[in-house]
Order: structure tokens, then sequence, then C-alpha cells
């Protein structure tokens, strides 16, 4: 069987065809931009998915430049992965104004790809999950409001993310809240 460790200078350069999007590759991604580093477990743990594909995935991501192993903390198998230094969002470059949580430009782009396959593919879910619950509002804030909105909404969804012992029903859902200011411009004139 072949060896499938990345060498560390896998990442060095870009593989001359894209990488196709695949909906675990993008959870990935999601995940890195979020938490920083991920193991194959930890990113399975969260996904719902084996730690077998995970760490596939994970290894095809390397090999395409996007992502690089973290220094190990410890002995043992445990094999850490971050986003490159380069990559957007990695290190806070193209991050948007008042992104507490550290998601940059890329993880945005990862959430509207995945809630257009979601329109494209709607049909094709079964029945129950047919549905979303998409909304939009324009609230008037001062920028200690919008840091507590945030704050509430995280609160609202905490008790969701990682919990043990949820339904089988249960599935991934995407929630996505994006709290900004609207430019409003000059009248005309000005």
């Amino acid at each position: 069987m072949p060896d499938e460790r990345v060498p560390a200078d896998a990442g060095r350069t870009r593989a001359p065809l894209p990488l196709p999007h695949h909906p675990v590759r993008d959870a990935l991604l999601g995940l890195l931009a979020d938490l920083g580093t991920v193991t194959s477990t930890e990113a399975a743990r969260r996904l719902s998915l084996s730690s077998g594909l995970c760490s596939f995935h994970l290894r095809q991501l390397a090999r395409h430049g996007l992502i690089e192993e973290a220094p190990r903390r410890g002995g043992g198998r445990v094999r850490p992965w971050r986003l490159r230094d380069d990559s957007p969002g990695a290190d806070g470059v193209g991050v948007e104004w008042g992104d507490a949580t550290g998601i940059g430009t890329l993880n945005r782009a990862l959430e509207d790809e995945s809630y257009r396959r979601w329109l494209d593919n709607r049909e094709r879910a079964p029945e129950e999950w047919r549905r979303d619950a998409a909304f939009s509002e324009v609230v008037h804030l001062t920028p200690d409001e919008l840091d507590e909105v945030a704050a509430a909404i995280r609160a609202v969804l905490a008790p969701y993310r990682d919990r043990r012992g949820r339904p089988a029903s249960a599935a991934p859902v995407a929630a996505v809240a994006r709290l900004f200011p609207l430019l409003v411009d000059p009248p005309h004139g000005r």
C-alpha cells in the first residue's frame, strides 16, 4: 500500500488543475476557517462523518495547496491541519469588519456556494427537509448593540452545535447570520 502521508512541502505549489467542489471539502474548509486547526477525528465528530472520510479529504485539500499540517502538540498520531498562510482569511487578511469569530472571505464564499447548492437541489431532499428558514431584516444598531446581537445569536445556537445524544433525525444545518452596517450613499450633488 503506498504511503498516503503528504510531504512537508506538498502544499508549496498549487496543483495545475483546480480541486472540484465537494460538500465534505467545503465543510472542512469552513471548519478550518472557523476553528483555526482541526484533526480528522475532530472534523468527523463535528460534521457527523467518518474520520477516514475526513482524513481523505483533508489530504486532498493539502495536495492542492489549500491547507497544510499544523504543528503537533504532544506525541501520538494526532495530525492537525490548518489553512495555509496564504489562504484567504488564514491570517486575518480579507476578514470582514465585525467578524468576531475570525471567519473570513473564504468561509463567506463557502456559505454562498452551499446555499446555491441547496436551492438547486432542494427537491431531491426528503420531504420533511425541503424547507429552510432564511430571512432578512434591517435593524438600527449601535456598534455595541451589533456585538450584543451577534453574541445573542451565538448563545441561541450554542446548545445545538456539538450536542451529545442528538436525535437520530438530526442532520447538519447551516446557520448563517451576517450582521454588517449598510453603507448609505450620500444624495447626488454633495
